[in-house]
């Protein structure tokens, strides 16, 4: 069954997310960018607050932010989630910089925390790094998409070619996600190519994706999943 990973802006967001039964809640800024960052204290509490939650819970992750693929950043910021207990971290494949260079020197960092590249659909995203990532200790890929206000991933990638990207990066043993401005509409022909989750912002909130996240959307997304 396809999960439901739900980006929160804030704590109350996390207690949201967690009460309208998110798989994966996603520690993401959406003020800065496609892939924004916490801030590192906040993080720090957010950690503290996910494991204060009885089992079952949900998934925790977090993004670094919009970074070039240049090593020794890259590194940093993972290093800097990881060092807060941060369980899966999600790294955006933006197409400049080293990118091969910079999975290479992840790969220590994957036994701290599942690594999660996010592949860019409207940032000429490159599937033949699939491989180099399973090589290099990587847990998952997604796709997601850089400019929020240009319509849902499946304006960029046809649903054939999500599909098969599913297909091809679970072969690799790596967890698979699909998101890019979904909407409610959409959740029903991309569960259909059976990635591991569907991730939410925009669709969960009263408003624009910076807007106020809203338990009955959510209610909404968690029924169409199932």
């Amino acid at each position: 069954m396809t999960g439901f990973l739900a980006s929160v802006a804030t704590l109350d967001e996390m207690e949201v997310a967690r009460a309208g039964r998110a798989d994966i809640v996603d520690l993401k800024d959406p003020t800065k960018g496609a892939l924004g960052a916490w801030d590192i204290l906040a993080v720090q509490k957010a950690v503290t607050l996910w494991w204060s939650w009885p089992e079952p819970k949900p998934l925790l992750s977090a993004t670094i932010g919009d970074l070039a693929l240049e090593p020794e950043s890259v590194f940093a910021a993972v290093e800097r989630l990881a060092s807060k207990g941060v369980p899966m971290i999600k790294i955006g494949l933006f197409p400049d910089g080293d990118v091969i260079g910079t999975l290479d020197a992840l790969r220590p960092l994957s036994e701290r925390a599942e690594l999660i590249a996010v592949f860019l659909a409207d940032r000429a995203p490159d599937f033949d790094l699939l491989p180099e990532l399973a090589a290099n200790g990587f847990s998952g890929a997604m796709i997601d998409t850089a400019e929020k206000t240009r319509g849902s991933v499946r304006k960029v990638l046809s649903d054939d070619e999500l599909g098969a990207f599913v297909k091809r990066a679970a072969a690799l043993g790596l967890r698979t996600g699909l998101a890019g401005s979904l909407k409610l509409t959409d959740v029903g022909a991309l569960a259909a190519l059976r990635p591991d989750y569907l991730g939410f912002r925009g669709a969960l909130c009263a408003g624009a994706r910076t807007g106020r996240m809203d338990p009955a959307a959510l209610a909404r997304v968690r029924t169409a999943l199932g």
